[in-house]
């Protein structure tokens, strides 16, 4: 290009004075006659000149075309990042007002928690003067059994008999009295396992709005990150064993307690060591929630320690943890719920009876189908170990399917159906990267990544009615 465009220029600069003509006069000379020039310049030299300012016009046409698409380029993805930061904004505007509100709360909690151990130890002093009170009408009680012995070969005065059936009657409405004080004890102590229960809610969602706050300020890298381990297990936190004997085995036991808000709640299932986990109420029962997936913030491409102990946050994006998954299911009287919805917000669900097995055999699963409206992939996943980058335990002899996939899950072969993929905002272009993605996808459907999963585990209800299982929102 930048060698055509000298060339035009030489012969433009060789040819301008051909046109023009020559406006200087020769000085005269009588011995030789006037020579006449052509004030024109030969046809075939303003052809070539043609032709290159032709040529020079089409390239530079071209380069305007191209220029323009560039910028209309640069345009489009200048207005998705327009829209993407307004939606970060909003979020964060968002979190913190719900951080103020739930620092408020636990405020408040906090001092009801300091009333109700004040409250506790009063009623204590009260238990031990009672206790002691129990102990000297006792001793009396004693020495009164030993006078009547001393009696036994006479008769007891009307006076004694008075006096022990008065001690009787004393003892008995004392007893009465240590009863209702023990019952009122047990109350105040359920109370304060309640709102210490509350309290430590509360500060995992602080924990977890914290979270979310440097989430969305750092940059997108953080998808590519180690994702957060959930809470471990709770026995460190209980004060006492009635504590943790106290514990409801699951959120559907919660939910029949009473407690009908969704949230973060301390279970202990099938006298397993306690652990916090999301408790969904929202459908007439409570189910616990063991996979959620919403908006990508956390990486599921995790290894196998990772999925084995869980990862995630309650507020957002989590999976549980096999281990406890497995003390879920240990009997094998639960229902697994699958809720999904794609990217044109059709919303769907299925249900298994569904048994899980622990460790010592990588977490093989049994799945049978109940009901739902979507297809049933996952029966050709039953029986299968779990499976994850570093620990392969899929019938893929010659690959890693949750490598070349992305995610832990029950794998048979590379294909049909893995919650746990990539999270994908918008269609992936190729075909081996949509693969990739968060798939349900029976027989040889087209591969197609959800917008939002939600898993949940509950016993198997003891009326049919209980299992229906509402799609019409998320937690």
């Amino acid at each position: 290009m930048r060698s055509l465009i000298t060339v035009l220029l030489v012969l433009a600069v060789t040819l301008v004075p051909a046109l023009c003509g020559n406006t200087q006069r020769p000085d005269p000379q009588p011995e030789t006659p006037t020579e006449t020039r052509s004030r024109f310049a030969a046809l075939d030299d303003v052809r070539l000149l043609a032709n290159g300012l032709l040529q020079l016009g089409q390239s530079m046409r071209e380069f305007v075309q191209k220029t323009k698409g560039q910028i209309n380029d640069i345009f489009q993805k200048l207005n998705i990042f327009d829209r993407s930061f307004y939606q970060l904004s909003v979020l964060a505007s968002e979190i913190k007002e719900e951080e103020e509100e739930l620092k408020k709360t636990t405020v408040v909690l906090t001092a009801n928690n300091e009333e109700i151990k004040g409250l506790s130890e009063q009623i204590n002093s009260k238990v031990d003067g009672i206790l002691q009170e129990k102990s000297s009408l006792q001793g009396k009680v004693d020495s009164l059994e030993e006078k009547l012995r001393s009696l036994t070969s006479g008769l007891m005065t009307s006076e004694q008999t008075a006096e022990i059936n008065g001690l009787r009657d004393v003892i008995q409405s004392q007893e009465q009295s240590i009863a209702k004080l023990l019952e009122a004890v047990r109350e105040q102590s359920d109370q304060l396992i309640y709102q210490r229960s509350k309290i430590k809610v509360l500060e995992e969602k602080l924990a977890s709005h914290s979270f979310a706050q440097e989430t969305i300020e750092r940059t997108p890298e953080i998808f590519n990150s180690e994702a957060p381990t959930l809470a471990p297990y709770l026995t460190s936190s209980f004060s006492s064993r009635t504590e943790i004997l106290n514990l409801p085995s699951d959120c559907s036991e919660l939910f029949n307690r009473g407690e009908q808000v969704s949230g973060v709640y301390a279970i202990r299932p099938n006298g397993s060591e306690p652990f916090m986990a999301f408790c969904d109420m929202s459908r007439g029962f409570g189910t616990t929630v063991i996979q959620r997936r919403r908006d990508g913030s956390v990486n599921f491409d995790q290894n196998w320690d990772k999925y084995e102990n869980g990862f995630g946050e309650f507020k957002g994006e989590f999976w549980l943890g096999l281990r406890k998954i497995h003390s879920l299911s240990a009997w094998g009287n639960s229902v697994l719920q699958i809720q999904l919805e794609d990217w044109k917000q059709d919303r769907h669900f299925i249900e298994y009876r569904f048994h899980l097995h622990g460790p010592e055999s990588n977490y093989t699963i049994h799945l049978t189908h109940l009901s739902g409206d979507l297809p049933d992939p996952m029966s050709n996943h039953s029986g299968m170990m779990f499976s994850t980058k570093d620990r392969d335990n899929d019938r893929q002899q010659d690959s890693n399917c949750a490598h070349h996939h992305s995610g832990g899950w029950w794998l048979n072969t590379c294909g049909d159906a893995n919650l746990n993929g990539r999270y994908f905002h918008m269609r992936a272009r190729g075909r081996s990267e949509r693969r990739r993605g968060i798939q349900w996808r029976p027989g040889q459907k087209n591969s197609y990544s959800l917008k939002l999963t939600q898993i949940s585990v509950h016993p198997v209800p003891t009326l049919p009615s209980s299992s229906s299982f509402e799609t019409d929102h998320f937690q």
